[in-house]
């Protein structure tokens, strides 16, 4: 498999995977905070937010990938990647599960960042040198 394609199967999995993320806050799909010790009240907003926010890295995400920037798209990777590292630090600063930061927030964070690093890698600055590499 080229490095090409593994980049746009990495990086359709982290666009659906965020829309649906985004999907489940926003609707009524009794989703939960994964470890937070203290949810935040259903009339907080909070579930708005966090939803809304994923709905759009999604979009963004998922615009650049079927538009075929690929350089651009690794650098929104990249840039996403810091949402799930914040969730992450946020978990562990209100006493939340160490497990559940680091399992699940700090590897979703380690896998878009990796996935816009290959991409990155693939587009490369040199025209010539990515369309060797696809």
């Amino acid at each position: 498999m080229s490095l090409k394609k593994l980049n746009t199967v990495l990086a359709a999995v982290v666009v659906l995977f965020t829309l649906y993320l985004g999907l489940s806050f926003v609707l009524p799909l009794g989703t939960t905070f994964p470890g937070l010790a203290n949810w935040p009240s259903d009339g907080s907003g909070f579930s708005i937010v966090k939803g809304s926010r994923e709905i759009a890295m999604g979009l963004a995400m998922g615009v650049l990938l079927v538009t075929g920037h690929r350089r651009p798209l690794g650098w929104v990777l990249l840039m996403t990647a810091v949402a799930p590292f914040g969730d992450m630090v946020n978990v562990l600063a209100h006493h939340g599960s160490t497990a559940a930061a680091l399992g699940v927030h700090g590897l979703t964070s380690a896998l878009i960042a990796v996935t816009g690093l290959l991409t990155l890698r693939e587009a490369g600055t040199n025209p010539a040198t990515a369309a060797q590499r696809a």
